[in-house]
């Protein structure tokens, strides 16, 4: 990503994430987000992309239409519909594959990012 400060308003303001961390040590800048339901969950974080070599596969996988990131919710037609209002913009609306629901959508920082809702099965 080249713009943190975006980053982390689509990753907080539209996807539902919290800052965790957010410092700084000359130009390098710490910055993380995780889940408002796990205060010690796992955090991702929102890193400048400043290598050639990783930013030329960032651009081969996001071409490919290959998410950088997979995120499991309960309702996907509930998080889109939540989502849009917010200026999420989606390269796959919610979609039936086999055994799950998917969106997919832009994180305005060159990645997309894939919703997942698992089906439920009834033994």
């Amino acid at each position: 990503m080249n713009d943190q400060d975006k980053a982390l308003n689509f990753y907080t303001g539209v996807l539902g994430f919290v800052k965790k961390s957010d410092f700084s040590n000359g130009p390098f800048r710490w910055l993380t987000v995780g889940s408002a339901e796990e205060q010690n969950g796992v955090e991702l974080q929102l890193a400048l992309n400043t290598n050639p070599a990783a930013r030329t596969y960032q651009q081969a996988i996001f071409e490919q239409n290959q998410p950088a990131a997979l995120f499991n919710v309960d309702d996907v037609q509930k998080e889109y519909d939540r989502m849009r209002p917010l200026g999420a913009e989606f390269t796959m609306p919610p979609t039936k594959v086999t055994g799950s629901t998917i969106a997919m959508l832009k994180d305005t920082c060159g990645n997309l990012v894939q919703l997942v809702a698992l089906d439920r099965w009834q033994g």
